[in-house]
């Protein structure tokens, strides 16, 4: 866990209170899954669990340093962008009440396709009460989008 991730100061699994890993491996082609990802207004297509997604600025498309909002568990979210290498990796920051979070991304090319990493961390009273009462929802929703992204 945590390998390849370039956590910023404060947010490593070891630091923050929760911590949430998904991985698949997909024969699906890393560039596919890379568009798919940073095709953040077609998340609620394919991610029931995102809606309201907006960049600033307009576009559809995340980048190096985008901000966005949107929700996700119920939640407003302001997002920003802090990682961006193309077909590789993406990570941002989400802050919204209750909730302090780093979420990253790494593709992986394998002879068959690729592997699809997500982690994220948290912060926040909305998000230890979210895991007190529902200690398994976001990695299942977590899963729920790396099938979509590998499909």
């Amino acid at each position: 866990m945590g390998e390849g991730i370039n956590w910023p100061k404060g947010f490593a699994p070891g630091e923050a209170p929760i911590h949430v890993v998904n991985r698949i491996e997909t024969r699906t082609a890393p560039g596919v899954v890379w568009q798919r990802l940073i095709h953040a207004a077609g998340w609620p297509a394919i991610y029931a669990n995102a809606s309201d997604v907006a960049i600033e600025g307009g576009g559809s498309t995340l980048f190096a340093g985008a901000r966005f909002t949107w929700k996700t568990f119920g939640i407003a979210l302001n997002s920003e962008v802090k990682e961006f290498e193309p077909e590789t990796r993406i990570a941002w920051v989400a802050i919204g009440i209750g909730v302090t979070a780093y979420h990253a991304w790494l593709i992986t090319p394998t002879e068959a396709g690729c592997t699809i990493l997500t982690e994220e961390t948290q912060y926040g009273l909305v998000s230890r009460v979210g895991r007190l009462l529902f200690p398994s929802r976001m990695v299942r929703w977590h899963q729920k989008w790396l099938e979509a992204l590998a499909a």
